[in-house]
């Protein structure tokens, strides 16, 4: 690692623990919607079940949930802005760190340049992150909506290594997704280390990262 001089962090389900956040956001949606009904935890499965680990398009989420749900009143029900606004409001305080994230993020700081690159709008990644207090201890954030592009597009890539002004033999990229954040980052010739969340990882990536992790503290000793 003695060639490293940046090092850039995926945002969800790599430094901030998406699952735990996500269940925290739908059970005070259950509870703000559905205090009327008895099996409220069975509904609470199916919504974090149906958001696909974040993958799933928000106002199609809740266009569903308007759909299929046992709203207490039909009439009075409300409509997917109403709960986007909602998810807008509520989410980005439901937002809990990996274990040992903040270890990693004070190691990697005082050691390297360092960055995040997520997909996702401003508005709900920014707020994440100012929530956990993370914007002070990076050199550069990229976010796909600003950026114009998302992962695994190499071009996001590219914004942070300009901004960092390193090269992407210089730079370390630490993500859960084996398309989005390893092979994206691979393409641009940077070195990878795939943190195993929830995604599977694909046998036909051609990228084959440094090291594969199951947690993030696992980088206090390969860093």
């Amino acid at each position: 690692m003695e060639h490293i001089k940046a090092v850039i962090f995926d945002l969800d389900n790599t430094l901030l623990d998406r699952t735990t956040t996500f269940r925290k956001f739908a059970e005070g949606f259950m509870r703000q919607y559905f205090a009327h009904i008895e099996s409220m935890d069975l509904w609470l499965e199916q919504m974090i079940e149906r958001d696909e680990d974040g993958y799933k398009n928000k106002p199609v989420l809740f266009a569903e949930l308007l759909s299929e749900f046992p709203w207490d009143n039909d009439q009075d029900k409300p409509l997917v802005d109403d709960l986007m606004k909602y998810y807008a409001e509520n989410y980005v305080t439901s937002a809990v760190l990996m274990e040992q994230a903040e270890d990693v993020i004070a190691y990697a700081s005082e050691k390297y340049k360092t960055g995040i690159i997520t997909n996702g709008r401003n508005a709900v990644q920014y707020g994440k992150i100012d929530h956990l207090g993370l914007r002070e201890y990076f050199d550069v954030i990229v976010v796909s909506e600003e950026a114009g592009c998302k992962k695994p597009d190499p071009r996001i890539f590219q914004v942070a290594l300009e901004r960092l002004n390193v090269k992407p033999e210089e730079c370390l990229f630490i993500g859960d997704h084996p398309i989005n954040d390893v092979e994206g980052a691979h393409t641009l010739g940077m070195h990878t280390i795939w943190m195993r969340v929830n995604q599977p990882w694909c046998e036909a990536n051609k990228a084959k990262p440094l090291y594969t992790i199951n947690q993030i503290g696992e980088l206090l000793h390969l860093m």
